[in-house]
């Protein structure tokens, strides 16, 4: 899919893949880009093998021992089967409607969120690993139960596609019903704006926490919401409840500033004391920073 001459990071950029076709295909440049890419970064050699394999153990049944690849490598090995899943994931996705914002001509949040979701789903699937996924706004919009399957893969794909945002955020109340349909610990990724009261979304994350699942959050942004990075006079507009200010940025930047900054470090401060790992994506950067925060929680746990 690559030629030699292609830079990987070209791959990665949001615009880049967003102008693909399918879903599934942009999911795979997406994956494809970042592994080349880091065979050249200083990475290289991170194990993010997509095996399919598994050592011959005494009692295993040697219908199920792959003669061609003994024959290439002197070794026995069986095919891995669904049952044999290492890792039950969770991919929880903010659908509120704060995340239909963009500025200038990036794409949305949601629009990011979309691809980083399926970029991930498709890692999990190819590692054979269980993969559930939601959507939630101020309730769950969608809900389908972690399984090994491609069919399973491609109905989540369906799903992200298909996917509007909804109404208002409430991060709490819908993540505390998510909390209590995850039968079995796993890894849980939750991508939002986190546009919420903070202690509401410290209490729901410290939920899933208490049932011993590993948690990472991807913090997702538009740069100007971190800069107010607008024109002299501007008109805001609440995109949940179509509330409007008008005011002149330049004037408040400063002041904004430095309580976005609070917000984002007293966040991740308290996610790091009770075990969340927390990285801050902007809709502006390529997908290798969010893909390799997940690969390297992935080996710490296996």
């Amino acid at each position: 899919m690559f030629n030699k001459t292609s830079s990987a990071k070209e791959f990665l950029k949001p615009e880049v893949i967003s102008a693909l076709n399918s879903l599934e295909l942009k999911a795979r440049f997406l994956v494809e880009g970042f592994l080349i890419g880091l065979h050249k970064s200083p990475y290289h050699g991170f194990s993010v093998e997509f095996t399919e394999h598994r050592p011959y153990f005494a009692g295993d049944s040697l219908r199920h021992v792959d003669w061609k690849l003994y024959g290439k490598t002197e070794k026995f090995y069986v095919k891995k089967y669904e049952e044999e899943t290492n890792l039950i994931s969770h991919i929880l996705v903010d659908a509120s409607a704060s995340m239909k914002f963009s500025a200038g001509k990036r794409i949305s949040k949601f629009e990011y969120a979309k691809l980083l979701s399926a970029a991930f789903a498709y890692i999990i699937n190819k590692q054979h690993d269980a993969v559930g996924f939601a959507f939630f706004s101020d309730k769950i919009e969608t809900l389908l139960e972690p399984k090994t399957s491609r069919t399973h893969l491609l109905e989540i794909f369906s799903k992200i596609e298909n996917q509007k945002c909804g109404s208002d955020t409430n991060i709490a109340a819908s993540i505390s019903k998510l909390s209590g349909k995850i039968r079995k610990r796993g890894l849980v990724i939750l991508i939002s704006d986190l546009f919420d009261k903070k202690e509401k979304i410290i209490s729901a994350l410290k939920q899933l926490r208490h049932k011993k699942n590993e948690v990472i959050i991807f913090h997702l942004l538009d740069p100007a919401e971190l800069s107010l990075d607008f024109s002299d006079e501007a008109i805001f507009v609440d995109l949940e409840n179509g509330e409007e200010l008008s005011t002149s940025p330049f004037q408040i930047r400063g002041e904004y500033k430095k309580q976005i900054s609070s917000f984002i470090n007293d966040l991740k401060t308290e996610m790091l004391n009770f075990g969340v790992d927390y990285q801050l994506v902007t809709t502006n950067e390529s997908f290798d920073k969010a893909l390799l925060k997940y690969f390297i929680l992935r080996n710490k746990l296996y």
